[in-house]
């Protein structure tokens, strides 16, 4: 794919992490109001005044929810909501100019993570090597690291957005 493709891909997702988040707090205040229904069907009272206008609405909504969509859910849950539909692509690299100790650590590490793919890093730089990775779909990218020739460093960056752990 060109980097014109995907910058508009990154522009794209920006947009839509964007969008999810700014229609969390209409969600929030939708999701308290059902709340404050159920509570007071279930316990008998007479419903808030603020709410009657709109209990006819929320009702129905109420009725058709099942277990998954009950609970109140942010724009952060939407990313791992779809976990078991496809699997992550994985890709591993290591730092540059390895050593044959951490090229043999790195194969290892493919091999213990399923479904990942090395992948040889030569002179890219880690933001080349990100885009990269984000222009292939690959959904992590683990960089294994060495200090004087022995492994000693892993990084664990979840794509597009983070997070990232060192290890």
């Amino acid at each position: 794919t060109s980097p014109a493709a995907s910058h508009r891909r990154q522009a794209r997702l920006r947009r839509e992490y964007l969008y999810r988040k700014s229609l969390s707090t209409k969600e929030s205040s939708d999701y308290e109001a059902k709340r404050r229904i159920r509570d007071a069907l279930s316990q008998g009272k007479s419903l808030p005044t603020e709410l009657r206008a709109s209990y006819d609405k929320l009702k129905q909504d109420i009725d058709h929810e099942d277990a998954k969509h009950e609970v109140n859910t942010s724009h952060v849950d939407d990313e791992y909501g779809d976990a078991g539909w496809s699997d992550p692509r994985i890709c591993v690299t290591t730092s540059r100019s390895p050593s044959s100790r951490l090229k043999q650590f790195s194969k290892e590490v493919k091999l213990l993570i399923p479904n990942s793919t090395r992948v040889n890093r030569g002179n890219q730089r880690v933001d080349e090597l990100v885009e990269d990775c984000k222009t292939s779909d690959f959904t992590d990218l683990v960089v294994v690291q060495e200090t004087r020739g022995e492994p000693d460093g892993l990084i664990v960056c979840h794509l597009p957005l983070g997070p990232t752990a060192y290890f």
